[in-house]
């Protein structure tokens, strides 16, 4: 089976903080190759941005705005290709769209787990109001253009994720893989830090998406029948 997977395209509501960056007609370009080149589509979490509204605590009419600011793609991720987990910043879908948190497939032997990886940060898990609070602050530092205090505030978040290139000092990566163990996977497939990578882990495989925000196209594939898994970082077609 051909997998592509995506994650972490913020879409938002097409204001000042909407972290997507690409023309939506472009964007649906590479949905299109996605979907002439791979069998399913994953979309791994925080695809859409729901906590950045001017009033916090309003995630659901937040989903309900970017949906609407996106209707060709939102159109496009109702196909049957499609799966959608839902992620931290989206966490409102699995309520409101059914998305799950996890995915399981099985193809040519292999078991993969798709899982977004917020649930590896200890913040989220114990106390995700102050994650949201400071996602939502960060909006507002964007919409009164405080570009350095924004940046800080990502940096600072960046290293609480823990989420490092290198495996023996990435604790991300070592929550991933004992997800794998627990769930019997021999491929973790992950996003949320929005760091792509690739790296073995003995005979398990951590994969990360990396980001399709601010511009960027990022994106995995999965081949299970011929064993080939890859990061990319920029398509043709």
């Amino acid at each position: 089976m051909r997998i592509a997977v995506i994650s972490d395209l913020h879409l938002g509501r097409h204001d000042t903080v909407d972290p997507f960056g690409h023309d939506d007609s472009v964007f649906l370009r590479f949905l299109r190759f996605l979907e002439s080149n791979f069998e399913r589509i994953v979309l791994l979490g925080d695809i859409y941005e729901t906590l950045t509204a001017r009033a916090p605590r309003r995630q659901e009419a937040e989903l309900a705005a970017a949906r609407a600011a996106h209707p060709e793609l939102v159109r496009r991720f109702a196909g049957p290709q499609y799966h959608y987990i839902h992620g931290n910043h989206d966490l409102v879908a699995g309520r409101v769209l059914g998305a799950p948190e996890e995915l399981v497939l099985e193809a040519d032997g292999v078991r993969m787990l798709f899982t977004h990886g917020h649930r590896h940060d200890w913040v989220i898990r114990k106390a995700r109001w102050i994650s949201e609070a400071s996602v939502w602050a960060g909006a507002w530092l964007r919409r009164l253009q405080l570009r350095a205090m924004f940046r800080a505030l990502q940096a600072v978040d960046l290293r609480l994720s823990g989420a490092l290139p290198d495996p023996a000092r990435c604790t991300f990566q070592r929550w991933a893989i004992e997800r794998a163990h627990q769930r019997d996977a021999d491929i973790v497939v992950t996003g949320h830090t929005h760091l792509g990578l690739r790296v073995e882990h003995g005979d398990r495989l951590f994969l990360n998406s990396g980001t399709c925000s601010e511009g960027q196209f990022s994106f995995l594939s999965l081949d299970t029948r011929d064993g080939r898994y890859g990061l990319h970082t920029s398509w043709a077609w």
